[in-house]
């Protein structure tokens, strides 16, 4: 089993009028594949901010691998 780390970003407009990039939430999932973890980390996504679709609150899903030891 191997850990990733699994971000939700969403593109806002900043202060200054241009569009940036932000974190909503960074989560660290243990599984077998990037295809589950991605699932798990969604599922988790959702609990957390009480939301029944992930993308209500996020563009799109960063997935890494951990470059550290679980």
């Amino acid at each position: 089993m191997s850990r990733y780390v699994v971000s939700f970003m969403k593109d806002v407009l900043g202060g200054n009028g241009r569009q940036i990039e932000v974190c909503q939430k960074t989560l660290e999932i243990d599984a077998h594949s990037e295809g589950e973890a991605t699932e798990l980390a969604k599922q988790k996504f959702c609990k957390a901010e009480q939301l029944c679709e992930w993308s209500l609150h996020a563009d799109r899903i960063q997935i890494k691998v951990a470059d550290f030891p679980s």
